[in-house]
């Protein structure tokens, strides 16, 4: 534990920190910019003396629910956080399961993106965000419970093979390894996620296939640089697909392109137009 670098932090985080900015009236008596020790201390739900002793480098090793406290009274971001947790000596909690809240900046990435079909996966396979191509490539996501925007889940236990298996894509076998195979690193990641274990136990009931892959105890994911759709509006779509990680969330960003100038860039472009539409249904 640094104590003076943590008390130095503390300080310097306190004193950016406007009144204003957590609800707080600015007062015509504040000696010193910022916050005042006892305020930070307030929404921290931490005494005074002790938040008081942590600046004066004086205090015993803090927890990781004061340190959480801090750094939500202090509005650190992710970067923030972890250094005061370095400072502190204490590990950063991991997450009990995979993140699903996307970032703004990433679904501004994808309504920015009209050529190409565009998701988020979680570290589950779950589609977390998507933008208006990839509903009409894929499937319209918004409709959808959870529990069925589970491309994990959707490859191995439905819909029925009439329809098309993971929407009658040509590489839905590998996929279904790779995604396997991905399942059984989320789960080192996440051993206490009981929805990442409820997954496991619902596709090892459900699918002799993935209950012969799980045993294989592969962790090793098979890359995707191409893929093609069958579409029931306009037929066959190859894309290139290119992934895209989002380490401090555990996440991908999944895009479909398709090569310039051919029939599946066309095929894309009337898609873009069309939406979730039905061409082949007489209205």
């Amino acid at each position: 534990m640094d104590k003076p670098e943590l008390a130095a932090f503390l300080r310097n985080r306190r004193e950016r920190i406007k009144p204003s900015d957590v609800g707080l009236p600015a007062g015509r008596r504040r000696r010193t910019p910022g916050l005042r020790r006892e305020e930070v201390a307030q929404l921290a739900y931490i005494s005074t003396e002790y938040y008081t002793r942590l600046e004066q480098a004086r205090a015993p090793h803090p927890s990781g629910e004061v340190l959480a406290g801090l750094a939500r009274a202090l509005r650190l971001g992710d970067a923030e956080r972890n250094y005061l947790h370095d400072l502190a000596g204490v590990p950063v909690a991991p997450p009990p399961g995979p993140p699903h809240q996307v970032r703004q900046s990433i679904l501004d990435l994808l309504e920015r993106l009209p050529n190409a079909a565009a998701i988020v996966l979680s570290a589950s396979y779950e589609v977390i965000a998507w933008n208006h191509l990839a509903t009409a490539l894929m499937e319209d996501f918004s409709v959808l419970s959870r529990r069925d925007r589970n491309l994990i889940r959707r490859a191995f236990l439905g819909p029925p093979p009439s329809s098309g298996r993971l929407y009658s894509v040509s590489d839905a076998g590998r996929f279904a390894r790779s995604s396997a195979n991905h399942l059984r690193a989320t789960t080192a990641r996440y051993p206490d996620d009981p929805e990442t274990q409820e997954l496991i136990a619902e596709l090892l009931a459900g699918s002799d296939e993935f209950a012969e892959l799980w045993k294989a105890h592969d962790v090793l994911a098979e890359p995707t640089l191409c893929k093609t759709f069958e579409h029931p509006v306009v037929g066959t779509v190859t894309v290139n697909c290119d992934a895209l990680s989002i380490p401090d969330r555990d996440q991908q960003v999944i895009i479909y392109t398709a090569t310039p100038g051919s029939p599946s860039e066309e095929a894309l472009r009337l898609l873009s137009v069309v939406g979730t539409q039905r061409l082949d249904v007489p209205g």
